[in-house]
Parts: structure tokens; C-alpha cells; sequence
């Protein structure tokens, strides 16, 4: 049990942790998936999945959600957080 407690306090540690985000972005077809697919691998630094017919991308990253936002801004899209995931 002991080592179990040292991952734990090790993982609380970690100033830098990745945090998944969920966001909604008004995307209709798979160019508008593409579009964000692009966006995101140009930021670096992020795993994302995402969700075209309920238009949800979700992103796990160590980057503040205002900038996730900012960058998901720039497909021209409408964007909005919908929270912690």
C-alpha cells in the first residue's frame, strides 16, 4: 500500500497536470472536424477527441482553458466551455 500512497503524492505534486475539457463547437460536417483537428495539432500539446454529432470536442492538456478557447475561436466557429470533464 505504501507505494500507492507515493503515486498519489507524486501525482499531487505535479504542478503541471493534464485536465480534460469538454467544449461545444457549432461544427456541421467533417470539413468543420477538420478544421478544429487542424487547429488543435498546430497548438501542440493536447489529445482531443471529437464529437461531431452532439458537436462536443473534448481536450486533455496542460493549457489554460482560455487559451483551448481561444484557439478553438479561430476555426470561425461558435465555441463555448462546457466544463471540466
Amino acid at each position: 500500500m505504501e507505494s500507492q500512497e507515493a503515486v498519489t503524492n507524486a501525482t499531487a505534486a505535479t504542478s503541471s497536470v493534464p485536465t480534460k475539457h469538454e467544449f461545444s463547437v457549432d461544427m456541421t460536417c467533417e470539413g468543420c472536424a477538420n478544421a478544429v483537428t487542424h487547429i488543435l495539432n498546430k497548438l501542440g500539446g493536447v489529445q482531443f477527441g471529437i464529437d461531431l454529432p452532439n458537436k462536443k470536442v473534448c481536450i486533455t492538456s496542460e493549457h489554460s482553458v482560455g487559451t483551448l478557447l481561444e484557439t478553438l475561436e479561430k476555426t470561425g466557429k461558435a465555441v463555448s466551455y462546457l466544463g471540466p470533464k
